[in-house]
């Protein structure tokens, strides 16, 4: 996405990185300390500003609040970033798998009868 993209384009956009991490620590109602800890699990890794700030996307701070739920039960921070990782593998894989077997379907449809 280049700077000329008009606004609502990058509103719009899941991953533009339009959150600092004030507003974003304020919307999950966590603390700031909460968004470095789980970027520092690699859980998430936000974008920085030419100044160097900390900017999250929307699907970051969706991923953030899954943790942050995780974390509000009694799991520890880095536990809590190992199980959502674990969590959308094993949907992509799950995604992947539901596509394999569609196209096997299809083909094996598709191939003539002896």
């Amino acid at each position: 996405m280049t700077a000329d993209s008009p606004l609502s384009d990058r509103l719009d956009d899941d991953d533009y990185p339009a959150y600092t991490m004030g507003r974003a620590a304020e919307m999950l109602g966590t603390t700031p300390g909460f968004l470095r800890a789980i970027g520092e699990a690699r859980l998430i890794t936000p974008l920085r500003s030419e100044g160097g700030h900390r900017r999250y996307s929307r699907y970051q701070l969706r991923v953030a609040a899954r943790a942050r739920e995780l974390v509000d039960r009694g799991t520890p921070v880095e536990a809590a970033c190992r199980i959502v990782i674990l969590e959308d593998q094993l949907e992509e894989a799950q995604r992947i798998n539901a596509e394999y077997r569609r196209t096997a379907k299809q083909a094996s449809d598709d191939s003539p009868s002896a």
